[in-house]
């Protein structure tokens, strides 16, 4: 029998719930995780959400093509299951590394549930209610982000290490639900996935966000940095030229030269880079400038999310209307304006709602929910709107690989900025207002992507190129 779309948009939520949990809860519990192992700086830190950002934006686009190849619902279950069992091993790590560690196999499992939970949801749905689909899907992980830092303040009181355990219940009834009741697809001839590529873009990736990290204690002429760089360089540069001839790429260049999913990629990029490094800094600023607990920093935090909740569903009639690239334009300048409004107003008297001096954080959390509201489904609805049904695996995890490499922009270019050492003390304002300034060009950035994504919107989609293949490069056992 098949499922309702509700079922399924229930179901596949649940992988949208557990990524926007996991991201928000972990940044709250920062400055625990930070005290419990001393000697590790901002920088060692850092990999505690970049070792998990680096391997699921590789994985990501390898996941996709696997999914296309094996079946949409069996791949999302392996990936829920592994997510399930790595936040164990996270709660239990008992050292940076092994937390590192075990964040990287938590992020394999992400890759694997993401590209397939947005495949299974747009497969459920027909074309004119996709836009509404998606809008829910990215509403209902909304929601999880708006009880993540509220959640993660009252857990982190008890240890850190529940922070992750909280994940357990969640993707064992997902998993359950998704054996029972989803549908199995399976797109013929997909061919073996491009495993090496994907790891040449964890070594691109990672090597990239290192030279970021560790370019403020050991300069840019550093040896280490330079060698980061000219790994990244190669790195990428190998993944790139391995996709042009590899017949199941970890990256399919096809879709990338679709105008419109390309700049929807680079859009995204631009903006998770300022949306990353807004979830570390203001965790800084209010536990450290302003010295407030993390049960109330995670309440002060819970806005902006709560913003995204009721702007998302709106944001599927608006792209309907409008288009995808006006919206998304929208949502950068907003999203731009609430680092700039905090840099300009917030000091280090604590300050959260409007004050007689018309200052205070809230306008600011109220501007950002607005443009993450608008910009995150906004970019997602890309891949059902431009994109055949045989490519929304790719295409999915191309726009989720490019929202991951832009959060590993986001925190490096973010500690790099503001120093390894920085812990948001009072006297280090001026550093915290270098990375709202940070942010801000980041949101600028992608407003003016958004607005050059409108205007391929505007031109008629050219007709797709079908590869035909000889019998000898089909894959084995399969003519045509």
């Amino acid at each position: 029998m098949t499922p309702s779309p509700r079922t399924v948009l229930l179901i596949t939520s649940a992988a949208a719930f557990l990524s926007s949990l996991d991201l928000f809860i972990v940044n709250i519990a920062f400055p625990d995780i930070r005290a419990d192992f001393p000697g590790a700086d901002l920088g060692d830190i850092s990999w505690v959400l970049n070792g998990y950002t680096v391997v699921f934006a590789a994985f990501l686009a390898l996941a996709g093509r696997l999914a296309d190849r094996a079946g949409h619902r069996r791949v999302f279950l392996v990936g829920l299951a592994v997510f399930t069992a790595a936040s164990i091993a996270c709660a239990i790590a008992p050292s940076v590394a092994l937390l590192v560690a075990a964040r990287a196999v938590q992020a394999l499992g992400a890759a694997l549930v993401t590209p397939t939970s947005l495949s299974l949801l747009l497969a459920a749905y027909p074309a004119e209610r996709r836009g509404y689909a998606v809008g829910a899907w990215a509403s209902i992980g909304a929601v999880a982000a708006a009880l993540g830092p509220p959640l993660g303040g009252l857990l982190v009181e008890a240890s850190w290490h529940w922070v992750f355990l909280v994940n357990v219940p969640v993707g064992l009834v997902a998993l359950v639900a998704g054996f029972r009741v989803l549908p199995d697809n399976v797109i013929e001839g997909a061919g073996r996935p491009d495993v090496l590529g994907a790891v040449g873009l964890v070594v691109g990736v990672g090597a990239l966000a290192y030279a970021l990290v560790r370019a403020p204690d050991l300069g840019w002429a550093s040896v280490p940095v330079i060698v980061g760089l000219a790994v990244a360089v190669l790195g990428l540069a190998g993944v790139v030229a391995r996709s042009r001839r590899h017949p199941v790429p970890a990256i399919d260049l096809t879709v990338v030269r679709t105008p419109v999913v390309g700049l929807a990629a680079l859009t995204m990029v631009a903006f998770t880079t300022g949306f990353a490094g807004m979830l570390v800094v203001n965790v800084l600023y209010l536990t450290g400038t302003w010295g407030w607990s993390a049960p109330v920093a995670g309440l002060a935090l819970a806005v902006g999310p709560l913003v995204v909740v009721g702007v998302a569903r709106l944001s599927g009639r608006l792209t309907g209307r409008f288009g995808i690239g006006p919206v998304a334009a929208v949502g950068g300048l907003f999203f731009a304006a609430g680092p700039a409004w905090w840099a300009l107003h917030l000091g280090v008297e604590p300050d959260y709602a409007l004050s007689k001096y018309w200052g205070g954080m809230l306008p600011g959390q109220i501007a950002t929910g607005v443009g993450v509201g608008l910009m995150l489904p906004t970019l997602s609805s890309v891949v059902g709107s431009a994109l055949p049904a045989h490519r929304w695996g790719s295409g999915s995890s191309l726009i989720n690989t490019a929202r991951q490499v832009g959060s590993v922009l986001g925190v490096a270019l973010l500690v790099s900025v503001i120093g390894t050492r920085t812990t948001g003390r009072p006297e280090e304002l001026g550093l915290v207002r270098d990375g709202w300034l940070l942010l801000t060009a980041a949101g600028v950035v992608a407003a003016v992507l958004a607005l050059a994504l409108a205007r391929a919107e505007r031109r008629p989609a050219a007709p797709e190129v079908v590869e035909v293949r000889t019998v000898g490069d089909c894959p084995a056992g399969r003519a045509g």
